[in-house]
Parts: C-alpha cells; structure tokens; sequence
C-alpha cells in the first residue's frame, strides 16, 4: 500500500517572475523527501498552456536545464513534460468530483491516459496569476488542499495598493504613497504630479501595484524620470503606486503557520544597486544577506510582532515573507509589504531566515504541507448550503 502524499507541483505561469518560479519549483525538487511525496509537475507556459509531467520518483534528469535565459522546450523537456489542457479545460477538470472529494487529474506523460489523484497541491508560482488569488479560486473551487494563502490574502497581499489600506486600517506604519489607474493618471495627469511633488517630492519610487520580485519598479530623482517611471510601471499593470524614499536599511521576517503564525528571526538585505531591484535580486549574485540581522533585540522582536499582525491582518496562511525599513537616523519601522509566495530556493532569504531560527529546508517542506491538509480539514467543517424545511 502506497502511503506517500500525492503533491501536484505548479509552477511557471503568465508572469514576468516566471523564471523565478522555475528555480524555485527546482529547489524544491531537488530537496522533498521523495520517501515521504510523490510529485506530480505541472507548469504553466508564458502563453498560459498547461503541461504536465509523470510522477517523479528522484532527482530529476537534466533539471539543472532549468536555469534563467534557457530555452522553454528544453525547461519542460526537463520534466518529460506534455501538453495537458487549457486553462478553461483546468477547472472542469480540477471540479470533477471523485469518491466525494474534487481533485486535479494528472497526465502520466508516458501513456497519456493513466490518472492520479493529488493530495495537496503545492502552487510554487510567482506574481500575477499565480499568487494573486486566480489559482487558490481555482484550488478552492476544485475542493483541493494547497500550501499557502488563499484567495483573499493572496489577492490583498499582491496588490501593493489595497495591501497599504488593510495596512493601515491594522495601524501598522508606512511611508507616505499616492495611487492612480491608468484611466485616472490620463484623465487628470497635472493633479497627480502636483500631488507627488507635494506630498512625497523627490527622489521617489514608482511601482505596478500588482507585482513583485522588482519588476517594473524604478526610482525617480525628478519630474522626467517620473514621467518615465510611470509609463514603465503602467507596462505591467493598470494601476500604480508612488511611494516616498527612506533612508533605510532593507529588512525581512519569515512568518509561518495558520491561525496561530511564529515569526523568524530578522535578516537585512545588502544591495548590489542603488535599490534591491530584479538584477540585484537575481542576476548580479552580489547582493547579500545578514541573517540575523544586526540589530538591537528589542527593535529586532518589535519587527518580529509587526510581521505577524501584518500576516493576520491580510488573513495569510501557510508563509510569507514580510518586508520593513528601517530607517538608519532613528530606526523608526516601516512595513513594506508581505509577499505571500516568496522565492523558495535553498538561497532564498525565507528558507535562510527558518535554517537560522532552526528549520531546515526539508523541515520547512513538511511543515508547510501539513499547514496546508490542516487548514483543508478545517474548512470542511463549514456548510456551504442550507435546507429550507
């Protein structure tokens, strides 16, 4: 009798962090106890394609072809992946009810017939379509266990700009920001510059409200490098955010659990640029972590306490990573913002800040997917329909 927990394992996706979700799903590959898991893969292609791979039953063949700049075919070539369906065709197939219990179907690439029921699913996707609530409704509608924040958390905690009025309305310190649409920054462009330049003035920051690992997010000295910064952010998405600049230092909590979260110990980030953006974050190498960070205790446990009233606040679950300044002439905190499904590689800053509180990867992997079957069964307690007599 087969007595291992079934894991489909997403990754990839419609995102501009799409190969950070590469090496991430690699990470944990290459680290899960195979005597513990079957995995499943399934990744997303650029164009929103769905393929998926046989079970893997050890290291995997060629996986080190799943690296930044490689070629698609051969990233899925990596996992003797196929074509599987569409994402319409994914949630007929992942609402199809088996034995009273909706799961996801997986392809046995071999015969392209056989199926496999997944225990839990492991979405390691990255940004829009992936941790911002679209796949959790999807997991949510199929009745299937998943490690990490729902919809709701998932969702808030991507957009930048809804994530700072939760934040706000939980009394958690920010720097000053400004937001517009696309729709209003063309409508009455003069107004918001003047509201810039008024309340946050220069330098500054420019971000797409709903993405992360840095993308599209530039910093602006003066009104023509505003201009500009805007009309890159409005690349990635319809809205924008444009935040004050602090002279801070760049510090992270790593913050796990359900309904009862533990916080990690505190670590700093080292940039290599002028800002930790996505070349310092992923392609440079020469930015570094000080983990734990050094910093006074009592300053390092006020963080600590503001990542997990910043992890309920949204309602997460699971992990997350939450991000503060601290700025560097009095130390006063400021919460950046909580990133729901944070870059999961044995060197990202999440899994360093736990090996150093003392949770190892593996550890980590277990925890989390026990979070996940937890917080699943706790939800079938609830009653979606009501009788009339």
């Amino acid at each position: 009798m087969n007595d291992k927990i079934r894991i489909g394992l997403i990754y990839g996706g419609r995102s501009g962090e799409h190969e950070v979700s590469l090496q991430t799903a690699l990470a944990v590959i290459g680290a899960i106890d195979m005597n513990k898991y079957e995995i499943h893969p399934f990744y997303i292609t650029k164009q929103g394609e769905w393929r998926a791979g046989s079970q893997l039953t050890g290291p995997v063949k060629h996986a080190g072809e799943l690296t930044f700049g490689s070629d698609e075919t051969s990233q899925a070539a990596a996992f003797a992946l196929k074509p599987f369906f569409s994402s319409a065709q994914a949630v007929q197939e992942a609402a199809a009810p088996a034995n009273s219990q909706a799961n996801i179907a997986a392809v046995d690439a071999a015969s392209g017939a056989s199926e496999a029921r997944l225990d839990v699913v492991l979405p390691l996707l990255h940004g829009t379509f992936g941790e911002d609530g679209t796949i959790q409704g999807l997991l949510e509608m199929a009745n299937i266990p998943y490690v990490g924040a729902g919809v709701l958390a998932s969702s808030v905690g991507m957009d930048k700009v809804m994530m700072k009025k939760v934040f706000a309305q939980e009394g958690l310190p920010q720097c000053v920001f400004r937001h517009f649409t696309r729709t209003q920054w063309e409508k009455d462009q003069a107004f918001f510059l003047m509201e810039i330049e008024i309340a946050i003035g220069f330098p500054c920051f420019v971000k797409p409200a709903n993405l992360g690992s840095s993308v599209g997010i530039s910093k602006a000295a003066n009104r023509d490098e505003l201009l500009k910064a805007i009309q890159v952010a409005f690349q990635y998405d319809r809205k924008v955010i444009v935040e004050e600049n602090i002279n801070a230092r760049e510090v992270e909590v790593a913050v796990l659990g359900n309904d009862d979260p533990q916080a990690s110990v505190v670590g700093e980030i080292v940039s290599s640029n002028e800002f930790y953006d996505y070349k310092a974050k992923y392609v440079d190498g020469k930015s570094s972590m000080m983990i734990p960070a050094d910093i006074p205790a009592e300053i390092s446990e006020q963080i600590r306490e503001l990542a997990v009233r910043a992890f309920l606040a949204v309602d997460g679950s699971g992990l997350s990573r939450v991000d503060f300044f601290l700025r560097k002439e009095d130390n006063q905190i400021f919460i950046n913002e909580i990133n729901t499904m944070p870059g999961f590689t044995p060197y990202s800053m999440y899994p360093l800040l736990w090996k150093e509180t003392g949770k190892s990867y593996a550890e980590l992997l277990d925890d989390l997917i026990a979070l996940a079957l937890q917080r699943h069964a706790d939800k079938q307690r609830l009653q979606y329909s009501f009788d009339i007599e």
